[in-house]
């Protein structure tokens, strides 16, 4: 359903009762949305990202995870109110466009586009690294293309496939994390193995205190702390083929807390017990040194196999939002006409198809060039990642506003707090972009916004135009048939 729809919708027309739906097969099922919803907060950020933030402010960094963890929450709450209100697969994109403007709704769904692609490219190139760690003749390139070629292969059968093959990675993800946290409890009470005779909680306060590097240390790993977060919100993409969706999308979001709480906090409670966190480094998974450290030989490679997967899931994340996102602003007059199609299975093939094939040419282009030219692209992934965060929130006030004066219907499953939380995290994340302008490394990844944002300007510009042209209001749906399928 188009904003435009929606429009009429609200204005209570006979023709806004029969207003048709997106077109997609509801073919993701409770148990498929629950686990896609855990793998989305579970990915390289912890298994790799962590060594960093460790390093940086030692066990305080369980405080920072637990502190950003609420502020996801509240997004998530506050996406949860939205998606209530009305469940596509447009998502925030779609709400963008209806609560703050069409050009809100533009920026929203090439940006977020555009952040999977890249997210696409750097995870399957990763990927293609893992391989290497059992077989060292295996080109690079080579397992790139077959990891991509598959992928897009599955995403092209059907959109249950493709919530099966998540939900299997999602349970890799989850049984490492658990079996992590259970040998390592093993080790902190009973005393076995290597690190029997050094693992104590004692270790969370024992080597400089629990802020070793002082409360600036802390802050200035929330950042850190907040990309390993990216992708939580992709259960949002999922409401148009959600089977039921206003039973399904709740539960998945309620269960935001105790995820963060036993995957991210309890894991590194249990890690930062077993080894003292003057051991982590930057660039090391914490995972490995953990196992290294309590003399599991095995422990690299489950590590590795483990990574390898959540790099592949978030890979055919990538796949599946990106499609979705360019039907949703084709629909809405804001991409190329040609994105609306769908295949006899419901699955956007066009939007995907385009999107592979840039994922494909940034694979290339990072195993010829892999600069710095390369590093700016794959930084501005994560502040257009928190741009739909903020379009989330922002949305979220404007309904919640609206609803309140009784303009429109009020959701079935309210963000506890708001408008309040929703502030706050608004606050949150405003505080850690100044704190990536002071990190000279976190820098970069503000110097593309300006560009991307220009490029953004002058497209919808020239939709302006060719809309003018044609009498109608910028970025609107332009008949485009809410179901196409193609031979």
């Amino acid at each position: 359903m188009t904003s435009v729809q929606v429009d009429k919708q609200h204005d209570g027309s006979e023709a806004a009762e029969k207003a048709p739906e997106e077109g997609y097969q509801r073919g993701l099922g409770n148990r498929q949305i629950q686990m896609i919803a855990i793998g989305g907060a579970i990915g390289t950020g912890l298994f790799l990202g962590a060594g960093k933030a460790i390093s940086m402010a030692g066990p305080s960094i369980i405080l920072a995870y637990a502190i950003v963890g609420l502020v996801i929450f509240f997004i998530m709450r506050a996406l949860g109110e939205l998606l209530m209100y009305r469940p596509v697969s447009g998502s925030f994109s779609e709400y963008g466009r209806e609560f703050l403007g069409p050009f809100i709704g533009f920026v929203t769904g090439w940006t977020y586009w555009l952040f999977w692609v890249v997210t696409g490219i750097t995870e399957v190139t990763a990927a293609a690294t893992y391989v290497q760690y059992w077989n060292k003749g295996i080109p690079q390139w080579a397992a790139a293309l077959v990891f991509t070629v598959a992928l897009f292969g599955i995403n092209l059968i059907s959109v249950k496939i493709f919530g099966e093959l998540e939900f299997w990675f999602s349970m890799v993800k989850v049984t490492a994390i658990i079996g992590m946290i259970l040998i390592g409890l093993g080790v902190i009470t009973l005393g076995f193995s290597d690190a029997g005779d050094t693992a104590s909680f004692a270790n969370l306060w024992s080597h400089g205190g629990f802020f070793p590097k002082g409360i600036g240390g802390t802050l200035m790993t929330l950042q850190i702390v907040m990309f390993a977060f990216l992708a939580v919100e992709l259960v949002g993409v999922t409401a148009g083929e959600a089977t039921n969706p206003k039973k399904v999308l709740p539960k998945a979001i309620n269960t935001v807390p105790w995820r963060i709480g036993l995957f991210y906090i309890g894991a590194l409670i249990i890690i930062l017990s077993v080894v003292s966190w003057t051991v982590f480094k930057p660039g090391v998974s914490p995972f490995v040194a953990a196992f290294q450290q309590i003399g599991l030989p095995a422990g690299a490679g489950i590590v590795n196999f483990v990574v390898l997967t959540a790099a592949l899931s978030s890979a055919n994340s990538g796949m599946y939002s990106t499609g979705r996102m360019l039907r949703d602003l084709a629909l809405n007059g804001q991409g190329p006409k040609f994105f609306t199609r769908l295949s006899k299975n419901g699955l956007p093939t066009w939007g995907t198809g385009v999107s592979v094939a840039m994922m494909l040419f940034g694979v290339y282009i990072n195993y010829q060039w892999p600069g710095e030219a390369f590093n700016y692209v794959v930084s501005f992934a994560t502040i257009s990642g928190m741009w739909a965060w903020i379009v989330i929130l922002a949305s979220q006030l404007r309904y919640r506003a609206k609803a309140n004066r009784g303009e429109l219907p009020q959701s079935e499953f309210k963000a506890p707090g708001s408008p309040y939380t929703s502030v706050f995290a608004l606050a949150f994340i405003a505080m850690v972009i100044v704190m990536m302008g002071v990190d000279p490394d976190a820098r970069i990844s503000l110097y593309a916004a300006p560009v991307w944002a220009l490029i953004l300007g002058v497209g919808y510009l020239c939709i302006k135009r060719r809309d003018a042209a044609n009498g109608l209001t910028a970025g609107t749906a332009q008949d485009a048939p809410a179901k196409s399928t193609e031979g």
